[in-house]
């Protein structure tokens, strides 16, 4: 079945439902509107690949804030942007009046008057990000309210401290591509060891809260002091009672024995990421350093969870796929061989996060976006 033929078959209220709406995590979108913006994306995809532009969105305004470092999902963002025909503004946070105490209902307001479309990243402070979002959120939604301007302007979480959800919807239309139905399928999901900085812990809870709610037996793997949120492993647990499973071990081994797909990916010990909260509080740069300096030295007590060929071929038939939210540090969370093998494979994962964007986009701005896109195939 053609990605096109999918979405004219969507039934149209699902559609309709997404209008206006913006993706703050997965975990509270009903899975029918997740399948709704996957076979949209499915479906972007597969004009982009046969050269049909897709001008949904001209003459508007997508701006994206981010307050930590990116690449993918920076490209990913103007690549989404530009050919839906929009013009895309990605500024750094640090330059932006939050610095100096503007409350992110205040920024959202500023925003709202020009922008209509806004991704966000911040992820690096527990409690924060996804906060941030929301009110930011309620900041242009108060404002196009009061000036009774008919803008939709969504927001779209670029990654925070509680999810990167169009990562985790990236993968699973990869994990897709490459399995089909998820059901029952053997997923791993392991921290691996980082010596670069103590990384936030939303890519594996993003993965674990979604991934669960199609089915497979998911398995996370970390040592003892690296917990993912408690919220986060109360929703896997949750969503694993409707159909397949979840538990987490402590042994890496164990983990990747008979997986069909691993995810070796380094995160923050929890209790110093707690810490990092309180210090960021007080304003306190050397003490944010010195946590920083701990979080690296924790991490080198684990420096042998490493996804190397040995791991892998204890793995279902020798052979899972690999997987990697991007960038790995090759040589510690996994060999330069592993790597090597799956170049293609983790770059093609990584492009499918621009058509969740466009998706996510379009989904929520363009009316009657089925018959859009059926127009543009049949030009």
């Amino acid at each position: 079945m053609a990605a096109i033929d999918e979405v004219e078959q969507l039934d149209p209220a699902a559609l309709v439902g997404l209008h206006g709406r913006s993706l703050l995590t997965t975990q509270e979108w009903p899975v029918a509107d997740l399948d709704a913006v996957r076979a949209v994306a499915r479906a972007l995809a597969a004009l982009d690949r046969r050269g049909i532009r897709t001008p949904l969105l001209p003459h508007e305004l997508a701006w994206a804030v981010f307050f930590d470092k990116s690449t993918r999902t920076k490209s990913a963002w103007a690549g989404a942007a530009a050919r839906l025909g929009m013009h895309p503004e990605i500024v750094d946070g640090s330059t932006t009046q939050v610095s100096h105490g503007e409350t992110a209902v205040e920024t959202g307001a500023m925003l709202g008057m020009n922008a209509h479309a806004l991704g966000v990243r911040h992820d690096l402070i527990l409690g924060e990000g996804n906060t941030f979002m929301r009110d930011v959120k309620k900041g242009i939604d108060d404002y196009l309210d009061a000036t009774d301007d008919s803008r939709c302007v969504p927001i779209v979480n670029l990654q925070c401290d509680v999810d990167h959800p169009t990562q985790s919807m990236a993968d699973l239309l990869w994990l897709e591509d490459k399995l089909g139905d998820l059901a029952d399928r053997r997923i791993t999901i392991s921290w691996a060891y980082s010596p670069s900085y103590a990384k936030p812990l939303s890519v594996a809870q993003g993965l674990v809260t979604l991934l669960t709610r199609y089915g497979a037996h998911v398995t996370l793997a970390r040592p003892p002091g690296y917990e993912l949120s408690d919220a986060s492993m109360e929703a896997a647990t949750a969503n694993a009672a409707g159909g397949g499973s979840f538990r987490v071990v402590d042994d890496m081994d164990e983990a990747f024995r008979e997986a069909e797909v691993v995810y070796p990916k380094s995160w923050g010990a929890h209790d110093l990421m707690e810490e990092r909260v309180i210090a960021n509080a007080l304003g306190d740069s050397l003490g944010l350093k010195e946590i920083e300096r701990r979080a690296v030295e924790r991490n080198a007590d684990f420096t042998d969870w490493i996804c190397d060929e040995r791991r892998m071929a204890l793995t279902g038939g020798g052979d899972a796929l690999y997987m990697h939210c991007l960038p790995a540090d090759i040589g510690d969370e996994v060999t330069p061989g592993v790597m090597a093998a799956a170049t293609i494979d983790v770059a093609r994962e990584a492009q499918w996060k621009m058509y969740v964007i466009m998706a996510l986009l379009a989904t929520a701005k363009v009316p009657d976006l089925a018959a859009a896109l059926q127009a543009l195939a049949s030009e």
